[in-house]
């Protein structure tokens, strides 16, 4: 995947406290423009809230997070989450506008020309596999799971910026339609060149979409590595993890 060694977010001994409770730790780590960083873990790991780290939605209880080398408390809020775009399980399309409205809130909100707006949410529709004519002027319930979190991956891109933030986004899909949009996914990330940051339980998906693989345990980023390195890797929870790796690979072809 198409990457530099430019950083485009750092976490600087970063612990996040709710009721004198770390719920993460002593974060250290970069992610890399262009990267896909995969935070892998167990529910309660940490993985969200490491995430809502990143576009202020959460501010350290110790240490500092940097986008683009300033520290998120020093970027005004709506500016800095006009650069991150964010998708989660269920999308979070608003019901009463239709999928070209959705699409295009973010450019009207930055003061996009009508015409330049059609323009992007054509482009968009086109790019996440969905045709304009046939989707544009849908709403959300007249769409399929699959449908909707197309349209939220399109939403996501819509003001073109720098980093992605997903959040389980195909976790209630099923199994077809969920490998077909992580395939689709990691076509679009290889052909944008986005920063994305993508969390899951699963870790087939992980493999699938990760340049890099971040495994959180109760609240720490205890494995950090390239998904060819995680399989080397002796932590006890990353070899629980690749037990169910190779328990369901096995299945797998024992059932073909």
């Amino acid at each position: 995947m198409p990457q530099n060694n430019q950083i485009a977010v750092e976490f600087r001994n970063v612990t996040f406290s709710r009721n004198n409770r770390p719920l993460v730790s002593n974060l250290n780590f970069t992610i890399r423009q262009g990267e896909a960083l995969v935070l892998l873990g167990r529910s309660g790991s940490g993985k969200t809230t490491t995430m809502k780290l990143i576009n202020h939605l959460f501010i350290p209880t110790e240490g500092e997070v940097l986008f683009n080398g300033i520290p998120t408390t020093q970027w005004n809020e709506i500016k800095l989450r006009r650069k991150i775009g964010y998708v989660i399980q269920e999308t979070g399309l608003f019901p009463h506008f239709t999928v070209e409205r959705n699409i295009g809130l973010v450019p009207s909100l930055e003061g996009w020309k009508p015409k330049q707006i059609k323009t992007r949410v054509d482009e968009l529709l086109h790019l996440v596999g969905l045709n304009p004519g046939q989707f544009a002027q849908r709403y959300p319930h007249e769409l399929s799971g699959g449908q909707r979190q197309r349209v939220g991956v399109a939403r996501a891109l819509a003001a073109d910026p720098p980093v992605l933030m997903m959040d389980e986004p195909f976790g209630a899909l099923d199994p077809i339609t969920r490998l077909e949009l992580q395939q689709e996914f990691r076509r679009l990330q290889q052909e944008l060149g986005k920063t994305v940051v993508f969390v899951t339980h699963d870790i087939q998906e992980a493999f699938v979409l990760a340049s890099r693989i971040g495994l959180m345990y109760g609240g720490e980023l205890v494995v950090l590595d390239t998904p060819a390195e995680f399989r080397r890797s002796p932590h006890p929870e990353a070899l629980a993890f690749l037990e169910c790796l190779r328990t369901l690979e096995t299945f797998s072809k024992d059932n073909l």
